[in-house]
């Protein structure tokens, strides 16, 4: 379905709402009178463009992973294809105060949808992958030009950068104090570094 300009703005409006909603209550404490509420749509507007929850739980993991990907691709960590830049990646969500008092939002979402009967199971693991291959991709091409050695396996490194951090930041979040997340994140990276060369 194409959609207009407008159109689109309230879609995006919707799973704004939606996301931060089902964040603070839960999937199955979000409904429709409350997100109807929030994002200031008509119950006519939100059928329209989600006609049952699992349409609009399946396109907040697509909206949700895609912010996370944006932001992961935007240059602020130039590609994530060095250990500096990794290092600039930690240091960015180590002092970023939001980050462990809140936790990673699709990380959040994943832990609130898992408990729940929809069929988004698959969904949500391709909204991971697709992150993970941020990752992989930085470490291929380390491997490719030398950096890392050819011993150097990028979907297992990729595995505990991505482990380090959503653990990291569970026990930030816990503790609400940041090292947790920079013990973790140090050692993965300290890790990564070993298969340079």
């Amino acid at each position: 379905m194409k959609l207009t300009s407008k159109g689109l703005a309230t879609k995006t409006r919707i799973l704004e709402h939606a996301a931060e909603l089902i964040y603070a209550h839960g999937v199955h404490g979000t409904n429709n009178e409350l997100l109807r509420q929030a994002a200031g749509v008509s119950g006519s507007q939100l059928g329209h463009y989600f006609p049952d929850k699992q349409s609009l739980v399946l396109a907040v993991i697509d909206w949700q992973a895609q912010h996370v990907i944006d932001f992961h691709t935007d240059g602020r960590f130039g590609g994530l294809d060095s250990i500096e830049s990794l290092r600039g990646w930690a240091r960015f969500y180590i002092g970023y105060e939001r980050a462990y008092l809140e936790g990673c939002t699709l990380g959040s979402l994943a832990s609130e949808i898992v408990k729940t009967d929809l069929d988004v199971h698959d969904r949500l693991a391709s909204g991971f992958d697709r992150w993970e291959e941020v990752f992989r991709a930085g470490l291929d091409r380390m491997r490719e030009r030398g950096a890392l050695r050819p011993d150097a396996d990028p979907v297992r490194l990729t595995h505990l950068l991505m482990a380090a951090f959503q653990g990291g930041l569970l026990l930030a979040q816990i503790a609400r104090d940041a090292t947790p997340l920079r013990d973790a994140l140090t050692a993965a990276i300290d890790h990564v570094e070993t298969f340079t060369r």
